[in-house]
């Protein structure tokens, strides 16, 4: 069952334990889908989405994350990769070193609600080396790796308490 967008952002959640249960294709197409919807620059849809089921694959890949095993765990990494001169063909530098950055995060942030909305546990990855992620997955040089998004059933008990937020007076200035 679909959650309200809202109570999916609420509730969504890092999560670093997983069954073993597999995601069904169709569930991971509805993930796929909600990623390239996000905005982008232009529309230039600077993205590129390694699905990886391959256990052995999830294992290099826990390894190029410097061991961070629940990689290995999650039945599927999404690896979203930014593709920086797709960008730069229409806005220069700015596009490829900021504006397909932007872009694939926000194509990032669009899956992990919609797998949140479905019932679903991920983690946003960045700490990883860039050029052995590409090794493992044999990713070419016009693709970058921004963010790994293990996906699966959460295996906790309960889902972990919300984290401290700022309030919005730390954060927000009103220009009337």
């Amino acid at each position: 069952m679909t959650k309200d967008v809202a109570d999916a952002i609420r509730e969504r959640r890092s999560i670093r334990r997983f069954t073993s249960d597999e995601i069904p294709d169709a569930t991971l197409s509805r993930l796929l889908e909600a990623a390239c919807l996000a905005p982008s620059a232009g529309n230039r849809q600077p993205w590129f989405f390694y699905v990886v089921k391959n256990q052995d694959l999830r294992r290099n890949l826990a390894e190029a994350a410097f061991g961070q095993q629940f990689l290995a765990e999650a039945p599927v990494v999404i690896v979203i990769c930014a593709e920086p001169a797709r960008s730069a063909a229409r806005y220069g530098e700015r596009g490829a070193e900021l504006y397909c950055l932007q872009d694939t995060a926000a194509a990032a942030q669009n899956l992990m609600l919609m797998a949140a909305g479905l019932g679903l546990a991920t983690c946003w990855v960045g700490a990883f080396d860039e050029e052995a992620v590409c090794k493992v997955l044999d990713i070419s040089s016009g693709f970058r790796p921004v963010v790994m998004v293990p996906v699966g059933y959460s295996n906790l008990a309960e889902p972990p308490k919300a984290p401290a937020r700022r309030s919005l007076t730390e954060v927000v200035k009103v220009m009337d």
